[in-house]
C-alpha cells in the first residue's frame, strides 16, 4: 500500500545547481566556493542539496555543527567539510576521525585537537576566525596576528585558513561593513608581515558575495542564496535568484458555515456572510508559525485564499472566494506558483515578521519533502 502525506515539500534541485552556478559565476577564476548547507540544508535537506551543489561547481560544504557534519561524511560525502563555529573539545578525535575542518577561536580547543591529531599520527587542518565587529565568535582582531602565531608553534596543526564573518553585507555603502572588511585586510597585512601564512581567506557571505566582489578574497561561503532565497531586497534585481523550495497541501475538507460563525481555537475569526471554508493539514508543527494566524495567503484554484481564525499545531483553514471552485484533495499552495499566481517565502516572512531563512528553517521540521 502506498501512502502520501497530504503536505509536503518540494525541493528543485536544479534550482539550486542554477543558484550555485550563478553566484560562481560572479566570483573570478579560482575562487573557491562554500556552500552552506547547516540546519538540514535550511529546511531543503542537507544531503541532497549538499550532492546537488558539488556537482554544480562547489569546493567545499559549510557546516554549524560536528552533528551535521558526521551526517554528510556517513552518507559519503568526501569533500572537504568545515564547522564555522568552534566545536567543543570533546570533539577533537571525531574532527580527526572524520576528517573534518574546525573553526579555532580558543587556546584551549587548539591545544586539544593538536594533541588528537598527534595521537592519531596526523596533522589537523583548522580555520581561525576572526571578530572583525559583529561580536559573535571569534578572536579579537588586534589579538589574531599574535593568536596566529601562537597556532602556528603548537604540534599537530595546520592552519589551512583565516576569515571573518559580516553582519551588515546586505546594506549597500554600509559604513560597518566597510570598516570590518578594512580591519580584516589589516589583520591579514599583520599575519603576513610576521610571518604567519594566513592560508584560505575569506569573508563572504551570500549578500558579500552578490554586493561586493572587492571582498571575495579566497572563498565565498554561500547559504541563502543557493537556496534561491535573497538575503534582502538590496539583492533582487543584481542576481537571478530561483527559489527551490515550493510548500503545498492537499485540502481535507470543504464546508459552508454561516454568517457569524468562527473558526478555529478561541474564534478569532468569524464570518462575515455565508462563507465557504477549507481545512489543510499543516500547521506550526511543519513551521506555518502561529503568530500568521488570520494575516497569511494561500492559492488554490489559482486565486489567492485568506487564511482564518488560528493556525493550529496540525491544521489551518482558509475562506475560499466565490471565484474559486475547491473540492477535497486539490492541491493548495502556501510557497510557490499556482497559474497565475505566486507567493515568496519572503511574502510569508514578512507576514510572520521574520526572515525567509528562519521560514524555510521552519518548513523543515516536519514535512515530508519530495526532490525533483
Amino acid at each position: 500500500m502506498t501512502y502520501e502525506r497530504w503536505a509536503r515539500a518540494v525541493i528543485d534541485l536544479e534550482a539550486v545547481a542554477h543558484n550555485v552556478r550563478a553566484l560562481k559565476a560572479r566570483t573570478r577564476p579560482g575562487t573557491l566556493f562554500m556552500a552552506v548547507v547547516k540546519a538540514d540544508g535550511y529546511g531543503h535537506g542537507a544531503l541532497r542539496v549538499a550532492h546537488a551543489s558539488l556537482q554544480a561547481g562547489a569546493d567545499r560544504l559549510g557546516v554549524a555543527t560536528v552533528e551535521e557534519a558526521l551526517q554528510l561524511r556517513e552518507s559519503g560525502i568526501s569533500a572537504p567539510i568545515q564547522v564555522l563555529s568552534e566545536p567543543p573539545a570533546s570533539a577533537a578525535d571525531l574532527l580527526i576521525e572524520y576528517d573534518l575542518i574546525p573553526t579555532v577561536t580558543t587556546r584551549a580547543f587548539a591545544e586539544a585537537l593538536g594533541r588528537a591529531a598527534m595521537v592519531a599520527g596526523q596533522e589537523a587542518p583548522c580555520h581561525l576566525k576572526v571578530d572583525t565587529g559583529m561580536n559573535r565568535l571569534g578572536v579579537r582582531a588586534e589579538d589574531a596576528p599574535g593568536f596566529a602565531s601562537a597556532l602556528a608553534a603548537l604540534p599537530g596543526l595546520h592552519m589551512e585558513g583565516l576569515f571573518t564573518h559580516f553582519a551588515t553585507a546586505d546594506v549597500p555603502g554600509d559604513w560597518d561593513f566597510e570598516s570590518q572588511l578594512a580591519r580584516f585586510g589589516d589583520v591579514v597585512a599583520r599575519m603576513r608581515d610576521e610571518g604567519v601564512s594566513p592560508g584560505i581567506v575569506h569573508a563572504c557571505n551570500s549578500p558579500a558575495t552578490i554586493l561586493h566582489p572587492e571582498a571575495h578574497l579566497d572563498m565565498v561561503r554561500c547559504g541563502i542564496a543557493i537556496y534561491g532565497l535573497h538575503p534582502g531586497p538590496s539583492t533582487y534585481d543584481r542576481i537571478d535568484l530561483r527559489p527551490a523550495m515550493t510548500v503545498s497541501a492537499r485540502v481535507t475538507l470543504v464546508k459552508r458555515i454561516g454568517m457569524g460563525e468562527g473558526v478555529s481555537y478561541g474564534l478569532t475569526w468569524r464570518a462575515a456572510a455565508p462563507a465557504t471554508i477549507a481545512t489543510l493539514p499543516l500547521g506550526y508543527a511543519d513551521g506555518v508559525h502561529r503568530i500568521l494566524s488570520n494575516r497569511m495567503e494561500v492559492l488554490v484554484d489559482g486565486v489567492r485564499c485568506a487564511q482564518v481564525g488560528r493556525v493550529c499545531m496540525d491544521q489551518l483553514m482558509i475562506e475560499v472566494p466565490r471565484t474559486a471552485n475547491v473540492e477535497e484533495g486539490d492541491e493548495a499552495i502556501l510557497v510557490g506558483t499556482q497559474g497565475e499566481q505566486r507567493i515568496l517565502m519572503d511574502e510569508v516572512a514578512e507576514s510572520a515578521g521574520t526572515i525567509n531563512y528562519e521560514m524555510a528553517c521552519a518548513f523543515g521540521m516536519r514535512m515530508p519533502r519530495v526532490y525533483r
